[in-house]
């Protein structure tokens, strides 16, 4: 049928080229092991601002500015401004394109967001809709905690299984043409619910969403685990990771060595941020920082980035509801590995 390759995944005929990427993160996650990786180090959590709403949206504002800066593309060339963030109304992309004026779809995946957009800037350029398009999604630490748990001054004591939300910005340019990794295929994931009310365990809620697209891109595409160099969850975290790898394992799955996450990966397993991290900035600025350098040098060939979402709000779990997940997976390739 076309481009489309089983029941979830798209092959790009043209695949868009991945021009351009930064990653602005905060002082915990720029001390991390992953800190090196990472293009612009911001030691000030507020960035200089009054209030986390307004970093949050400062941190976004100078990834979208350095990726268009980094690779010499003006404001007029981008066609669209695919964004999303976790703030009600998700305001840190909204005010984001106020500020720098591009066509503008805003998006809300959760912590999906990054590959939900990257699936939908492939369509829009393979499609001919656009020649650039620009991708971005932030999260912060204060911002979410205020809006989905408790304001920090409270201090209360986290679970074990509990996440700490990343501070930070990754913003992308996806091209029609130019030099770096492709945008191979992407697979739209499905709305998964385990019946998980826990919202200090999102890894839990949102693992079976995880190994749902998994399973679904590799039965698509007929390929096995070992077809990547890397497979990459976006934010279960230790407690989430472990549990999506058992799921697989139960249908015969078995990822490996070349399996990792991005929320054990950012903080290196430090009790201090609990199961690992998580929020929109997790995948992002990993895959913008350490995935991106490491193609760079050769390391890795193909990476199948499967970002994953817990779809709550506090009304819901107020409300008794549990917490649905979902998980949106794209491939990243090197140009000419194939």
């Amino acid at each position: 049928m076309g481009k489309k390759q089983g029941d979830q995944t798209y092959l790009f005929e043209s695949p868009p080229v991945l021009i351009g990427a930064r990653a602005v993160v905060g002082p915990r996650e720029a001390a991390g092991p992953l800190g090196q990786y990472f293009d612009l180090p911001i030691d000030d959590p507020l960035f200089g601002e009054k209030t986390a709403e307004k970093a949050e949206r400062r941190f976004l504002i100078e990834a979208c500015n350095a990726t268009l800066e980094g690779v010499g593309i003006k404001n007029e060339d981008v066609d669209f401004f695919l964004a999303g963030d976790l703030l009600n109304q998700i305001i840190s992309a909204s005010f984001t394109a106020r500020e720098i004026r591009l066509p503008f779809l805003g998006l809300y995946g959760a912590c999906s967001t990054v590959a939900e957009a990257s699936a939908l800037a492939g369509f829009l350029i393979d499609g001919g809709f656009a020649n650039n398009v620009l991708v971005g999604v932030s999260s912060h630490y204060q911002t979410a905690e205020r809006q989905f748990r408790y304001p920090i001054e409270l201090n209360l004591k986290h679970k074990l299984s509990s996440q700490y939300t990343v501070t930070g910005a990754g913003a992308f340019l996806y091209a029609k043409k130019g030099a770096g990794p492709q945008l191979e295929a992407a697979t739209v994931g499905k709305v998964v619910d385990y019946q998980i009310t826990d919202p200090n365990d999102m890894g839990a809620a949102m693992a079976p969403a995880a190994a749902d697209t998994i399973l679904q891109h590799l039965e698509d595409t007929g390929r096995d685990p070992d077809y990547y160099d890397l497979i990459l969850t976006g934010d279960l975290g230790e407690v989430g990771m472990q549990l999506n790898a058992a799921l697989l394992e139960q249908y015969g799955v078995t990822l490996g060595s070349r399996y990792q996450d991005c929320g054990a990966m950012i903080y290196g397993g430090n009790p201090a941020h609990g199961a690992g991290g998580s929020g929109c900035a997790c995948a992002a600025v990993t895959v913008a920082g350490y995935v991106l350098k490491e193609m760079e040098k050769g390391k890795l060939n193909r990476v199948l980035v499967v970002a994953t979402g817990a779809l709550h709000s506090p009304l819901t779990w107020q409300q008794g509801e549990s917490i649905p997940g979902i998980a949106h997976a794209i491939v990243l390739e090197r140009q000419g590995y194939s």
